[in-house]
């Protein structure tokens, strides 16, 4: 299994001739969709969804109602490749297995409404990657590597930590990491590494294009 960040929240996996990429959003580079298999969008931010990257490929598109009905009204010409899933749903992409993860996006503020998302357990051979896009709604499953959220305006990094010490994976790969400034990603960083591997969990935040 091969693990490439592309920026943000877009994250390509590749397994056994497999290849798909996860919300290759406007803060992700466009490199990250070429000759995918699929794409899997988890809700309509624009840091998670970019009709102009979904464009670059011709893969079939994996997403809510929410981003079906975006691409239906902003993006009719992507509308015949989506493919529309609900929670808990499973498939497969090629070599690699795929279960959607929860329904609500996290509470941004009281005021605002909530927003629909899903996160996506996906499952390469003997490993399991979890994708949770912006929510910390935890798969339930065991999990290998957790694509880890670390800052967003609906999250405090404490609520990002405690988050991948309740998913409990071995390693755990930075993401929404385009929020803060170089200094307070630096202070995140700390405060994950601190308190993830003192419980014996990996953690580790990928340069963009770089891989696991």
């Amino acid at each position: 299994m091969r693990l490439t960040k592309f920026g943000h929240s877009a994250v390509r996996i590749e397994h056994d001739g497999t290849t798909l990429v996860v919300d290759p959003g406007v803060w992700s580079q466009r490199e990250s969709v070429e000759d995918v298999d699929a794409v899997l969008v988890t809700h309509e931010h624009p840091d998670h969804y970019a009709p102009d990257h979904l464009r670059a490929t011709d893969a079939p598109i994996f997403t809510i109602d929410a981003v079906a009905a975006q691409i239906r009204e902003g993006a009719p010409d992507l509308v015949e490749r989506v493919t529309v899933v609900t929670p808990e749903q499973s498939w497969s992409v090629g070599a690699i297995g795929v279960r959607a993860v929860g329904e609500l996006h996290a509470v941004i503020h009281p005021e605002l409404p909530r927003f629909h998302n899903s996160g996506y357990l996906l499952t390469t051979g003997e490993s399991t990657i979890f994708h949770p896009g912006d929510t910390l709604t935890a798969p339930g499953v065991a999990v290998d590597v957790l694509l880890a959220p670390v800052c967003a305006p609906w999250m405090r990094v404490s609520e990002g930590v405690e988050f991948a010490r309740e998913v409990g994976a071995a390693r755990n790969v930075a993401i929404h990491d385009k929020v803060f400034s170089a200094e307070g990603l630096g202070v995140a960083d700390a405060q994950f590494s601190r308190f993830l591997e003192a419980g014996g969990q990996e953690y580790v935040r990928l340069a963009d294009g770089s891989d696991l």
